[in-house]
C-alpha cells in the first residue's frame, strides 16, 4: 500500500512548478504575444509568491496588452505597495491611466516617476497627459525638459510643436528638427 501511495504522489512531486518557473514560462508566453498565457502563468507564480512584487508588474503589462486598463492597473498598484520605488510601475500604469482618459491620475503617476528616476521619456510621458488635457504650456515644459536630457529625442520636439501649434507658436522649428531625427510627417504636412 505505501508503495503505490508513494508512486501516486511521484507524479505530483516532481513536476510541481515554483513561482519563478511559472514567471519564466510568463514571460516566454508575454514575449510570444500570448498574453492570456502569460496572464495565466504569472498568476499562478502570484499564488505560489503572492509577495512578488515582479509577477503582479508583468501580470499587468500582459493586461495591459490586452487593453484591460482596469486590471493592469490593479495589478501595477499591488506591485508599487510590495514595491514602493518601483519605477516601471509607476509609469505603465500612467500609461494605463491614460489609456482610460484619468490624465490627472496619470499626471500623479508620471510625477512619481520624475522623482523617483528623471530622465527624459518621463517628461515626454507627462506632457502628453498635459496635451489631453489641453495644458499645452505645461506640456512643451514637459517636452522642453525632454529634450534638455536628450537632444535627439524625436517624439519631443514633434509633440512639442504639436503643442505649440495650439498655442499659434512657431511650431516648424520643432517639426524640422523632428524631420532631421526621422519623422516628416508633420514638417511635410505643415510647414513646407
Amino acid at each position: 500500500m505505501k508503495k503505490i501511495l508513494f508512486l501516486l504522489m511521484f507524479p505530483v512531486l516532481c513536476f510541481g512548478q515554483t513561482a519563478e518557473e511559472y514567471e519564466k514560462s510568463g514571460r516566454k508566453k508575454y514575449y510570444l504575444k500570448d498574453y492570456a498565457g502569460a496572464i495565466a502563468d504569472y498568476t499562478k507564480a502570484i499564488e505560489l509568491d503572492p509577495n512578488d512584487a515582479k509577477a503582479y508588474y508583468n501580470r499587468g503589462n500582459s493586461k495591459k496588452n490586452l487593453k484591460d486598463y482596469k486590471g493592469a492597473i490593479t495589478d501595477y498598484t499591488k506591485a508599487i505597495e510590495l514595491k514602493p520605488d518601483y519605477v516601471d510601475a509607476y509609469n505603465n500604469r500612467g500609461f494605463s491611466k491614460d489609456n482610460l482618459k484619468d490624465y490627472y491620475g496619470a499626471i500623479t503617476d508620471f510625477d512619481m516617476v520624475i522623482k523617483l528616476n528623471p530622465d527624459y521619456a518621463a517628461y515626454v510621458n507627462r506632457g502628453l497627459s498635459k496635451y489631453y488635457l489641453k495644458d499645452y504650456k505645461g506640456a512643451i515644459t514637459d517636452y522642453s525638459k525632454a529634450i534638455e536630457l536628450k537632444p535627439d529625442y524625436v517624439d519631443a520636439y514633434y509633440n512639442r510643436g504639436t503643442s505649440k501649434w495650439y498655442l499659434k507658436q512657431d511650431y516648424c522649428s520643432d517639426y524640422k528638427k523632428a524631420c532631421e531625427l526621422g519623422d516628416c510627417n508633420n514638417y511635410n504636412k505643415f510647414c513646407r
